[in-house]
């Protein structure tokens, strides 16, 4: 009793002397065993640096438990008896300091502080250790196989046999390491990993590097040795166990590709393997820096919460992320493999090799991850048409921006839960866009060599957000500054200056506008004779000008605006910066027409006068292909964008899309159609009979043709085929009689062989759900959901299940989300959003999320993808005052748990955002369709 009391007033003694610069007070952080704890930040002491982690684990996949210990060189700069480092629901058994010749400082157990509040522990050594000199720590510890989707977790799968088997797999980002073996789990402290893994002769390991050797040891176990790892952030170590096969294959450069999966799904694993080898080496040649591990392995995750995973050398994914069965997978899933594919091999430069100081700046991983997507495809897979999509990526991200809620793309995150919540579409959608921008700013050429030049900087290093500015810079001769060359003169270097429509540019004060702070901007125009008008404001979705609140929320708020424009006289793309509230540009001649932000290459909209919108109206009607299809389906976009947030009034954009019956690209057509579904289901639910009725004559008349010309095959393009299976899908759904019938046939036709026959990929979708809206075949759908050895199948398969008008069976399917016996919890959070999609099943949606709410944040934490699915996917579905309220008082009643959350806010301003929409919007919507529909 008298030796407690001791330890703990030198213990405190300590802490006051060696943590002084910690702010609070030892009182304030108390470690489990009521000590005081050293540390009261949250990020961890800069001055005990990782140099190398020498990790030995051994799960064992039939207790679901894992031993492990680790070996950790430290370089330490300030003289301290503490290190303080992070674990999590780690059991630690022994810690020992070992000096440089890896003898025990002091031969007692030394003393482990737990503080889980902020996932730390620390270890106090009696003997001080020294600045300038290296030690090591030593621990044993181990833990159960983590039960959700972070950590060293376990997965299953059956086999077509019906025999469930065990895996263990890591998913450490981003503060996650820490649940796996302690360390120092931030991404500056970057470390060599030198990794050993036991395991059973039925299995192997994986880890990021090659297999060195294995050894043979007791128990008829093995030990596999893996190479020494390159520089990295903890969050990139990965290890699995598992009985996985997979298919290799060797780049251009030598480098070994492989991809693993379940063995009965060997013959899905090749495509996966033709596009991986294809994108890396294009992106060794597009980055100039060769891929620097000897091997890529991509590996098909049976259970996994995201889409993927970068970790280096050893990229985790969904099946349905990386899986293409040419029999099963359509057009849209094959492009959504190449494209995740695409995504996780760019990390290996951007986010591996370069990564993000700290997550405020994670954007700087994910944005050019979600940019070089688009930019490899279409370099590698140009039949894919991918650039199809980019403008919904940026049309997503404004989605978001022009909500109150939104936040700038680098912001402050401190906590694992404020961390997770950064991986979402300001960060991905936005950082793309912005990156798009940029490259069209500075030209592909010279936007190429500046990330050549950063990457090349920061190699085994880490950025911030001002490091890429910075890096885009290129000093260079006066002749070829003044010839518009986009480099520096030494006069303009300090400058930051860059040549743009023969203006000089501060290109690091440009982006600043566009990184720090939050929104997008919205252009106005108005012209008169041959001078524009333009200025910028903020756009609010929910807030108009003549809100009191306006002006307070538009203070302080500038953009560098690298406006792009055309004119009816003028083929070429004119160009102005915009960095003042309002200029004049004089143009050339007279015009009958200006279409600013050519082809949507920048993030801002535009709202013209009465007549430029009158102006684009008529051209759309007389020669829509004046313009490009990416200046068309732009033009819908920010026409249905004003109209939602009061701007424009919706008979005009209703009359914008009139031309659509002679519109030749699916992106425009997919625009304006999307745009009349959604109105169609948000006014569904409101059970406004008469509206709902004659949008839905009015949809099956006006796009009657493009309907009837799409074909029940495979034929066509890739865009061709993205179009037949969004048509038909629509087409079905609002009971179009042919597409009814043939849908009908072919799911017979599909029972009938008992599901041997191959459907049309494109189509099936579409044939299942109309297939499940009769009992029998709800029900052998769900036989069928159990019995699949195809995810992507099975999603479809979900997706119509979905869709029965039964709420009974809609409950009957959220329980077996739940209880994980026929659909895996990774499938939940996307079940309950198809569900509360569902007219007759939102409000079921949504009262299951309340009354498992505790289940459902233990399965999936606080700010993943997982819980802002779910709460994004339910509560936007609502459109009333009353359910405004309820749902606030829902997150009222769990304020303890949400209050951290910015995904609240964002799904209560979508709702007000309906319910606006609504008020602002019915009774123009009652009268266009009554006039269009009397007058055909």
């Amino acid at each position: 009793m008298h030796l407690l009391v001791f330890i703990s007033l030198f213990l405190k003694l300590l802490f006051c002397i060696q943590f002084s610069e910690s702010s609070n007070s030892a009182n304030d952080n108390l470690a489990t065993n009521g000590l005081p704890f050293p540390w009261s930040k949250v990020r961890l002491p800069n001055y005990i640096v990782p140099v190398h982690y020498h990790l030995l684990i051994h799960p064992n996949l039939t207790t679901l438990r894992f031993n492990a210990s680790v070996k950790i060189e430290i370089n330490v700069k300030n003289n301290t008896n503490w290190v303080v480092l992070h674990s999590k629901n780690l059991k630690i058994f022994t810690a020992t300091v070992l000096n440089e010749d890896e003898a025990h400082l002091s031969d007692k157990v030394l003393s482990v502080l737990e503080y889980p509040l902020h996932e730390q522990i620390a270890i106090f050594s009696p003997k001080i250790l020294t600045s300038g000199e290296k030690y090591f720590l030593y621990l044993e510890f181990g833990a159960p196989l983590s039960d959700g989707f972070y950590g060293f977790y376990k997965s299953t799968y059956k086999t077509k046999e019906g025999e469930m088997r065990v895996l263990a797999s890591t998913h450490f980002e981003p503060t996650s390491a820490r649940m796996a073996f302690p360390c120092f789990d931030e991404p500056i402290f970057k470390a060599n990993y030198t990794v050993k893994i036991r395991r059973g002769p039925s299995h192997i390991a994986l880890s990021n590097m090659p297999l060195e050797q294995t050894v043979k040891i007791d128990n008829g176990l093995f030990e596999d040795h893996f190479e020494v790892s390159v520089r990295m952030s903890s969050y990139l170590l990965a290890f699995i166990v598992c009985d996985f096969k997979c298919v290799s294959g060797i780049t251009a450069t030598g480098i070994n590709v492989s991809i693993y999966a379940v063995p009965q799904k060997w013959h899905q694993m090749h495509y996966a393997l033709e596009a991986a080898l294809k994108l890396l080496e294009f992106y060794e040649k597009y980055f100039n820096v060769f891929y620097p591990l000897p091997k890529l392995d991509l590996i098909a995750i049976p259970d996994f919460q995201s889409g993927a995973m970068e970790n280096w050398g050893l990229t985790t994914y969904r099946e349905t992320s990386l899986l293409y069965d040419p029999d099963i997978s359509s057009a849209s899933d094959k492009l959504w493999v190449t494209m995740v594919i695409g995504h996780e091999l760019a990390h290996q430069w951007f986010g591996n090799l370069v990564t993000m100081e700290w997550w405020n700046d994670i954007w700087l991983n994910e944005g050019f991850a979600r940019y070089m997507e688009f930019v490899s495809v279409e370099a590698v897979y140009p039949e894919l048409k991918v650039e199809d999509n980019f403008l919904d990526t940026c049309f997503v991200a404004i989605g978001r921006d022009s909500l109150n809620s939104s936040r700038p793309i680098s912001s402050l995150a401190e906590n694992p839960t404020q961390i997770k919540e950064m991986f979402d579409s300001v960060s991905y959608d936005k950082g793309a866009c912005i990156l798009h921008m940029l490259r069209h700013f500075l030209t592909d050429e010279g936007f190429q060599s500046g990330i050549i030049r950063y990457l090349r900087r920061f190699s085994y290093s880490n950025a911030k957000n001002e490091d890429l500015w910075d890096s885009l810079i290129k000093t260079c001769s006066e002749e070829d500054f003044t010839a518009g060359e986009h480099c520096y003169s030494s006069a303009q270097a300090t400058k930051n200056a860059y040549r743009f429509a023969g203006e000089h540019i501060d290109l690091k004060k440009m982006m600043y506008t566009w990184t720090l702070q939050k929104g997008i901007p919205l252009i106005t125009v108005k012209q008169q004779g041959r001078k524009l008008y333009i200025g910028q404001e903020r756009f609010l979705k929910i807030v108009q000008p003549d809100d009191p609140s306006w002006h307070s929320l538009q203070d302080g708020y500038l953009w560098h605006i690298p406006l792009t424009y055309k004119t009816s006289h003028s083929n070429h793309e004119m160009k102005h910066i915009l960095n003042t509230k309002s200029d004049v540009l004089t143009l050339d001649e007279d015009v009958d027409w200006v279409k600013l932000n050519t082809d949507m290459n920048g993030y801002y909209l535009v709202h013209y006068d009465e007549d430029g919108w009158d102006a684009l109206t008529e051209l759309l009607r007389v020669n829509h292909t004046a313009l490009s299809f990416k200046d068309r389906a732009s033009l819908i976009h920010n026409a249905f964008q004003l109209v939602t947030a009061g701007r424009l009034s919706l008979d005009r954009a209703l009359d914008l899309i009139s031309y659509l019956k002679s519109e030749n690209h699916n992106v425009p057509l997919l625009q304006g159609l999307g745009y009349l579904q959604s109105f169609y289901k948000l006014i569904e639910k409101r059970n406004i009979a008469d509206i709902t009725k004659n949008l839905k004559t009015y949809i099956l008349r006006y796009f009657r043709d493009v309907i009837d010309k799409q074909s029940w095959n495979y034929d066509g393009t890739a865009s061709d085929r993205r179009l037949r299976e969004e048509v038909l899908s629509l087409a079905c759904d609002f009971g179009y009689p042919p597409c009814l019938r043939k849908a009908k046939q072919l799911y017979d036709s599909w029972v009938e062989s008992n599901g041997t026959i191959s459907l049309p990929t494109d189509v099936s979708k579409t044939v299942y759900m109309i297939g499940a809206q009769g009992d029998s075949g709800w029900t052998y759908l769900l036989e069928k959901y159990g019995v699949s050895m195809c995810e992507t199948e099975k999603s479809k398969f979900l997706s119509a299940l979905a869709n029965s008008k039964d709420s009974e069976k809609l409950l009957r399917l959220l329980k077996l989300g739940l209880n994980e016996t026929v659909i895996k919890t990774q499938n939940l959070p996307s079940l309950i959003y198809m569900v509360a999609r569902n007219p007759v099943g939102h409000f079921l949606a949504w009262d299951f999320v309340k009354k498992h709410w505790n289940e459902l944040v233990d399965k999936f934490p606080l700010g993943s993808f997982g819980i802002r699915n779910i709460i994004v996917g339910t509560v936007t579905q609502f459109s009333s005052a009353e359910e405004l309220s309820e749902v606030k008082a829902f997150f009222k009643s769990v304020t303890e748990q949400v209050s951290q959350l910015r995904v609240t806010q964002i799904a209560t301003e979508n709702v007000e955002k309906n319910i606006l929409w609504l008020s602002r919007n019915l009774e123009t919507m009652r009268s266009w369709l009554q006039k269009r529909l009397n007058s055909n």
